[in-house]
């Protein structure tokens, strides 16, 4: 039985089957035709932070490979009427996958360890591997091979980019991470996620300029996520001067893409005029968390033929 809740724990080659799958998934799908792959399977979905994208990527692309899913609101009491561990042992038995987004990166750890069905981490405040998974596929499709790629992200060293660090080190994608130093890795951090840049490189510096020169996919996020609300003020300030903006993407090479994970804030940390300029593809990258997550179904519970 297999869970996704880092990408620490998944190796290159599970990595190329992800994508292999997703991309032949996605090519059927432009064609018209929904393999069901999972048919008669059930996924649950028990979310503590707001969704749109993670949400309706798994309900769809699960409804395509012929399963069927369950949003458990409020009303299940998850963590609440009862433990986790219990809560967890009983519908593992009804389900065969269950997706947790949860502000705690413990709590699904907790439930990866009671569950007797396979788990995934829709997000939580340490990692988003699924964000990251269809964010490098679409680094992929862009440019056609992730050889000699570079990322760059600007702003808050997050849960984002954390995945994304990872992906990028095992992928043999060099990475480049531009943040005010109070809002960079850690040095124990940055040392551990450098360890799987053995093919690319990895960087951290407060300078966004010199982050984007050479880049092929220039990245940015919110700078307070969900949670962090009551942070907004202050940093607005500290990240004044990491906006993404025309000036910032002039210093990356003109056929550099430009991606966010969105929600977005406009006018903080990308303007309009990037978000919806030509080097943009922040549609696509939204569009391609079903394929990826349909890959990733495919993966986990074994209906890849």
């Amino acid at each position: 039985m297999r869970h996704l809740l880092t990408l620490h724990d998944v190796s290159l080659e599970q990595l190329q089957t992800i994508f292999a799958l997703s991309a032949d998934l996605k090519a059927k799908f432009k064609e018209g035709v929904r393999e069901p792959l999972l048919p008669g399977r059930v996924m649950a979905l028990m979310f503590e932070k707001q969704s749109l994208r993670t949400r309706v990527s798994f309900q769809a692309g699960m409804a395509h490979l012929g399963g069927s899913s369950l949003m458990l609101g409020d009303d299940a009491g998850f963590g609440k009427r009862e433990s986790i561990a219990d809560f967890t042992r009983v519908l593992s038995e009804m389900v065969d996958v269950i997706v947790v987004r949860s502000k705690k990166h413990a709590t699904v750890e907790a439930v990866a360890e009671h569950s007797a069905c396979s788990v995934i981490n829709g997000l939580t405040d340490y990692s988003h591997p699924c964000q990251a998974l269809a964010d490098l596929f679409t680094i992929w499709e862009q440019l056609g091979s992730l050889d000699g790629a570079k990322l760059t992200w600007v702003g808050d060293a997050n849960n984002v980019a954390r995945s994304l660090a990872i992906a990028c080190g095992k992928l043999g994608v060099d990475f480049s991470v531009a943040s005010p130093q109070e809002y960079a890795f850690n040095g124990e951090e940055a040392e551990q996620l450098n360890g799987y840049f053995t093919e690319s490189k990895f960087t951290c510096t407060t300078d966004p300029q010199a982050a984007v020169e050479g880049a092929s996919a220039v990245y940015t996020d919110v700078w307070a996520s969900m949670g962090q609300e009551g942070e907004q003020e202050q940093r607005r300030k500290d990240f004044a001067d990491f906006q993404v903006n025309s000036k910032l993407m002039a210093s990356a090479p003109a056929e550099a893409v430009f991606m966010h994970c969105l929600p977005a804030k406009r006018g903080e940390e990308v303007t309009d005029e990037v978000m919806d300029g030509p080097q943009s593809v922040i549609v696509e990258q939204a569009a391609n968390r079903m394929h990826v997550q349909k890959g990733t179904l495919a993966w986990l519970l074994g209906g890849a033929k």
